[in-house]
């Protein structure tokens, strides 16, 4: 009876060594998570902001701020959606953990569904990535300082 309990406990510890990398992979997604919540906040500051600045401008200044309010809600979306994809992949990898464990418990070979776990989870995860830097490629553009703006002693050369 010793041995056997032996022989699970070792079973179990290379589970849970096994489960290592996907759980890595979690802290990853949500220290991503909180990179995006942060993006996500700024946005819903910003165009708070320009809300405000929406009632007050008139001209040429109130079409910059339709076109940015424009932009912050594409950029609004896509970090959405970019939460969407990481939340997913993390049920995934938690999912994956799970699997690990109910294959060692039961014997049965889920090798396949292993597998295919972890390729959904680093999917999600990639397109997720892919949403954020569309997100900051947009940001940046709105960053730029317009060319109004900037005033040249050389005249634009």
């Amino acid at each position: 009876m010793n041995g056997i309990s032996e022989i699970a406990n070792a079973n179990i510890v290379t589970v849970l060594q096994t489960a290592l990398a996907p759980a890595f992979l979690l802290v990853g997604i949500g220290a991503m998570l909180n990179l995006f919540a942060g993006r996500l906040a700024r946005i819903i500051d910003r165009s708070r902001d320009l809300q405000e600045l929406f009632k007050s401008t008139a001209g040429k200044e109130h079409q910059l701020v339709v076109a940015e309010l424009g932009d912050l809600q594409v950029r609004l979306r896509v970090v959405n959606s970019a939460i969407f994809l990481s939340v997913v992949s993390a049920i995934t990898a938690c999912a994956l953990i799970g699997i690990l464990f109910v294959m060692e418990l039961t014997g049965i070979d889920l090798s396949l569904a292993i597998a295919s776990a972890f390729v959904v989870a680093i999917s999600l995860l990639s397109m997720a990535l892919v949403q954020f830097l569309r997100e900051v490629r947009i940001g940046v553009r709105d960053f730029m300082i317009r060319e109004e703006y900037l005033e040249r002693a050389d005249n634009g050369q």
